[in-house]
């Protein structure tokens, strides 16, 4: 879209019904997305996530094409397998690069949860500036988060762990959880045991 304004986000959710005015009480009756998985890949955290965030709209957002079909493939699958319970209505994944158009999906303040879980770690120190984490991205994000939301990172490598935490903590709208903070977010669990990539 040009504009968040210009996002019809009920296209996305519920089999293309209009699911923000549906009247069921199994589902959110929000209008506006409020968890994105940046790069979601095969989508195992939003399917992990979508049932345990039944009040939330999620979204996975994915750079490749063909992964991106799979994950709306899975979801349309999983909707349809669990029509009577109503589960994964909350769940939605675009195609998108997030790192050149994520102003253009979300408005100010709309987000209480992003994740970034094993994203490419450009180990090249000439394709640093391609990383999702970097400081001009990061202003992005600070943006579009509510103020005490949260933003998840996982990876398996220990140099881009450092450059993610050192680039948030540098940023003024960041400040890093405390230990006690993350044991006790189940959101936390779910991204390390359900992440696919």
């Amino acid at each position: 879209p040009q504009s968040p304004a210009m996002m019809d986000w009920s296209k996305h959710y519920r089999d293309g019904k209009d699911f923000m005015a549906h009247k069921d009480h199994r589902l959110p009756h929000r209008s506006q997305v409020t968890v994105a998985d940046m790069g979601c890949g095969y989508g195992g955290l939003l399917v992990a996530l979508g049932p345990r965030l039944p009040d939330e709209l999620l979204l996975g957002m994915e750079i490749r094409t063909h992964v991106a079909g799979f994950v709306q493939e899975r979801i349309k699958a999983l909707r349809h397998q669990n029509a009577e319970s109503m589960l994964y209505q909350n769940i939605a994944c675009l195609r998108a690069n997030t790192m050149k158009f994520l102003p253009n999906f979300f408005t100010k303040s709309q987000l209480s949860k992003l994740f970034f879980c094993f994203p490419d770690p450009h180990f090249k120190a000439r394709k640093h500036k391609a990383r999702i984490v970097s400081s001009t991205l990061n202003t992005e994000y600070a943006f579009i988060m509510r103020p005490g939301g949260v933003i998840y990172t996982i990876t398996d490598v220990e140099d881009l762990h450092k450059w993610m935490v050192d680039h948030f903590v540098a940023h003024p709208s960041f400040a890093k959880l405390s230990t006690e903070e993350e044991e006790a977010d189940s959101c936390v669990r779910i991204m390390i045991t359900e992440t696919e990539e």
